[in-house]
């Protein structure tokens, strides 16, 4: 008997948040008669302390070695069989995950399965020196497919000259359906208990949620609650998430460090918040705004994820356009004081959110797969 078509994904590691993805797409290709095979690294350095790390049955662990070449860490996962018995390899756009080098030559020298990569497309978080900028465009062109995040990521691969037509954008998303669905269940009953707890002025509390690390800012949001707060007594700032810098957040006098959170806990925190406080990389916690109707605040900084792209400002999100923690609190403040402005901005984010879902996130993914498989034969 022939059997069904096998594509192996390669992933540094398991994000909590990503497992409602791959559970999707197992379903759907599984619908389309192909299996999916997730393969997985470890977290190392910073991201490591994020804590966000999970399992998953049937994803295979790879074995992994580390290199420091100075201040950068280059990344091996030895993929072993899967390179070879697979029928399609979805592999990260990353140069420092240098797995993907020998089977983007094979394929390129058919003498391996076809490779996609799967990325932002350009450096968002750091400017590359000219030569990565150079290598990575290189890597770009050697693969068969390009699975990008966003619009955006489409847009900087056919710069690069790949082929438009092998470029599948998957609109990256987290779990929106299931945190609006947990935000329904919310009872007042939870929000009073919530608001007791960590002693919340209704009206007065904005939600953080993410890494506590260098990328999202942590001082410079720090510094600009305790501004808030002067102007608005009774400001809180409720922080979720995991990092080196936790510690700077359990000092504060008006962060509240809560852990990580659940898709339940989740849900009870936006309900009991008016804003979400981004200075930092602005990533995937722009489509948590969106299903949260909690509209984020963020400054006009270089180093977005490419899911900036999904705000609107004015629309369903507020970009100060200044680098003083001084200005942007005022912004803050002056967002909270104008409650239409802020109920504008929070439809916004519930439009929005019916864009967004790991269920379509999934369906274009398979339509790539599928494209790709069709493409090989």
């Amino acid at each position: 008997m022939n059997r069904r078509p096998r594509v192996t994904v390669v992933q540094p590691y398991l994000h909590s948040y990503r497992v409602p993805f791959y559970e999707c797409l197992h379903a759907d290709l599984a619908s389309r008669g192909v299996e999916l095979i997730l393969a997985l690294g470890s977290p190392t350095g910073q991201i490591a302390h994020r804590s966000d790390a999970c399992a998953l049955a049937d994803a295979v662990q790879l074995p992994q070695r580390a290199l420091r070449l100075g201040p950068k860490q280059l990344l091996w996962r030895q993929l072993g069989e899967l390179a070879h018995t697979s029928d399609v390899l979805v592999l990260q756009h990353m140069l420092h995950c240098t797995e993907s080098y020998a089977p983007l030559l094979r394929s390129r020298l058919r003498k391996g399965p076809p490779v996609a990569l799967w990325g932002q497309g350009k450096a968002y978080s750091y400017r590359p020196l000219p030569l990565a900028a150079a290598a990575k465009t290189a890597m770009t062109r050697l693969a068969d497919w390009f699975f990008a995040y966003t619009e955006q990521g489409r847009r900087d691969v056919e710069g690069w000259g790949f082929p438009s037509d092998r470029i599948t954008v998957v609109h990256n998303s987290t779990d929106t359906r299931a945190v609006m669905a947990a935000a329904e269940r919310t009872t007042p009953v939870q929000l009073a208990v919530l608001n007791a707890q960590y002693g919340l002025t209704p009206g007065r509390t904005a939600l953080f949620i993410g890494g506590l690390d260098a990328p999202k800012r942590i001082p410079f949001l720090l510094r600009a609650v305790d501004r808030i707060a002067a102007q608005l007594p009774g400001f809180r700032l409720l922080v979720a998430g995991d990092g080196v810098q936790r510690g700077l957040v359990e000092e504060s006098r008006t962060a509240v460090w809560v852990g990580r959170a659940s898709t339940e806990q989740k849900a009870l925190l936006g309900s009991a918040c008016e804003v979400m406080l981004m200075p930092g990389a602005v990533g995937l916690c722009a489509v948590d705004s969106f299903a949260l109707g909690t509209p984020i605040v963020t400054t006009r900084w270089p180093f977005h994820g490419v899911e900036f792209g999904y705000l609107e400002h004015g629309g369903n999100a507020l970009v100060v356009p200044t680098e003083d923690d001084g200005r942007y609190a005022d912004a803050v403040v002056g967002l909270l004081r104008n409650r239409e402005r802020l109920r504008r901005l929070q439809d916004g984010c519930r439009a929005a959110a019916d864009s967004y879902s790991v269920e379509g996130m999934s369906g274009r993914f398979a339509d790539g797969v599928e494209r790709m498989l069709a493409r090989s034969c």
